[in-house]
């Protein structure tokens, strides 16, 4: 028998803030239109713009899971692979804690692995076979977590609109109202193949949501959108750097971390911060 969700909590950055699907107030976005098809359950966002999988660790987590949620959507990595300060390993250390903490609490959980952002938002060569590097990198941590703690996953890279113009917002790194309902559902889907009831159904018909022009899609690029591309573009010069020299110097690629094929390289979920940590900043 399927398991009634009385409790959702969704944590993880930006994307499940709701950014890119406006409406009058706020954002909406993917927690929402997923706690609509699950009426039974109560809902909590955690979710901060800017937020990291070490910060979703320390200060997201803690605040879940009191709430003793029965489902558990979590999408987070993305504003790590474009530091400077990349770290696979703590990454893999921190993802791995989340996880197992939230499977622990007896959470059906569900996360994503990523696409190909470059292919979305268009980036110089070397940036863009820089970051390409980093999601791969990302991505094979994620693998290893979801095979250790069984837990299901979307994978964002095959889902139907992916690639497509109308999925992604004025800023191309955040879905749009269409975007953010396809991961909805993708996310429905999958706890459903969980255990959990899923009663209610996640249209894919936009509605509710603040029209865009293409005002607004110049002002984003001059506001915002040259300033983040070149605070980012900084962040992975020197790894795009390296890269280029390597291939130049007909070397191999930067090593990367390794992960465990069993995916046993994880330590115990703890909530407890690293000496120093303090939240990044945007």
């Amino acid at each position: 028998m399927a398991k009634t969700v009385r409790s959702l909590v969704v944590l993880g950055d930006s994307t499940t803030v709701g950014v890119g699907d406006p409406v009058p107030g706020g954002w909406r976005g993917v927690g929402p239109l997923l706690a609509a098809a699950l009426p039974h359950a109560r809902y909590l966002n955690v979710s901060f713009t800017g937020a990291r999988v070490v910060s979703v660790r320390h200060e997201q987590l803690p605040k879940a899971l009191p709430a003793r949620p029965d489902a558990a959507v979590l999408l987070v990595g993305m504003n790590d692979t474009l530091r400077s300060d990349f770290d696979a390993r703590r990454l893999h250390v921190d993802l791995d804690a989340i996880v197992g903490a939230l499977v622990s609490a007896g959470s059906a959980v569900v996360t994503v692995r990523f696409h190909d952002h470059s292919r979305v938002f268009r980036l110089p060569g070397a940036l863009r076979r820089a970051l390409r590097a980093r999601i791969a990198e990302l991505n094979g941590i994620i693998d290893a977590v979801v095979r250790r703690h069984g837990v299901q996953c979307v994978d964002l890279d095959l889902m139907e609109g992916a690639y497509s113009l109308e999925t992604w917002a004025v800023d191309r790194l955040h879905p749009s109202e269409s975007g953010h309902r396809r991961l909805a559902a993708a996310f429905a889907a999958r706890l459903a193949l969980a255990g959990c009831e899923v009663p209610g159904r996640v249209s894919l018909t936009c509605t509710g949501g603040l029209k865009v022009t293409p005002l607004h899609h110049v002002g984003w690029l001059v506001v915002k959108g040259v300033p983040w591309l070149w605070r980012r573009g900084r962040d992975l010069v020197p790894y795009a750097a390296t890269i280029m020299y390597r291939s130049w110097a007909g070397l191999p690629e930067p090593p990367r971390h390794v992960v465990d094929p069993a995916g046993t390289e994880a330590v115990a979920a703890t909530t407890t911060a690293p000496p120093g940590w303090r939240q990044p900043s945007l």
